[in-house]
């Protein structure tokens, strides 16, 4: 497996945390859980594998063009065939700039693009598939997304604002009193939780324990901290809290718990 991250182009850098490849030339099958990252992807599958994710139990193959929304919780994946994967990684209050109406309807599912934005993003998928190297491939991506930004809804605060009342929250992670947060940014509580629940799709209550768990998991993956150490310093209650949501982000208990094996910490968009 190959995977590559490639940076935006500064304009397109307030709202792209990165492009990727994803390669694999394994015919092996494999299932796998996503964990939540508080972020949104689109990916544009052009190898000849498949992916399915589990949907009420059963496994749905995802579309050529997929949109992943927030995950909010454990989402099993199968993958079938070699693959190349190119994505785009959002900020996590950023997707909302290049999407129209309520975000949070995507959450914890793979919709298809093609049926939400329709012609256009069919078109950049035959493009992407007639275009062999990767940099004219994200040349086609930064034109199509500069394109979707012209015509998008304007939105009611600059991106900025929104991403440094984000960041406030992501920096204060002991900080749970949202009317602080809001007093410290002029905004009013409720003025606040709608902010958020616009751009992101999440609460802000969410929003701070998917922060908090993505914390938590690049300390495991350091193995330096005992566990008491890593719950203080990401702001949970105590231990057994920390253990609580550790488990119902992943399925297990931080002993059981291998970080040195884990694709969802190798690969994590928030390292």
């Amino acid at each position: 497996m190959n995977f590559q991250e490639f940076i935006p182009s500064e304009v397109l850098k307030p709202y792209i945390k990165c492009y990727y490849t994803f390669e694999s030339d394994s015919d092996t099958e494999f299932e796998d859980t996503v964990f939540p990252s508080g972020l949104m992807e689109i990916i544009f599958n052009l190898g000849e594998g498949t992916w399915e994710t589990l949907v009420n139990g059963k496994f749905q193959t995802t579309p050529k063009i997929e949109l992943w929304g927030q995950i909010v919780k454990l989402l099993a994946v199968k993958s079938k065939g070699k693959h190349f994967m190119l994505g785009i990684r959002f900020f996590p209050h950023t997707a909302a700039w290049f999407l129209e109406g309520d975000i949070a309807i995507f959450n914890n599912q793979v919709s298809n693009l093609s049926d939400i934005i329709g012609a256009p993003v069919k078109i950049l998928h035959s493009q992407l598939l007639e275009t062999p190297k990767t940099n004219s491939r994200i040349e086609l991506i930064e034109d199509f997304l500069m394109r979707r930004l012209s015509v998008t809804h304007e939105k009611p605060l600059k991106i900025d604002k929104v991403a440094n009342i984000l960041s406030s929250i992501k920096r204060n992670a002991t900080e749970s009193n949202i009317g602080d947060i809001a007093l410290k940014h002029g905004i009013t509580p409720r003025y606040l939780h709608k902010l958020i629940y616009r751009y992101t799709g999440l609460s802000p209550k969410s929003f701070n324990k998917i922060n908090r768990f993505q914390n938590s998991l690049k300390l495991i993956a350091k193995n330096v901290q005992p566990l008491t150490s890593i719950a203080y310093d990401c702001g949970y209650f105590d231990q057994s809290h920390f253990i609580r949501e550790l488990k119902s982000f992943t399925g297990f208990a931080p002993s059981g718990f291998d970080s040195t094996n884990s694709s969802a910490i190798l690969a994590s968009p928030n390292k």
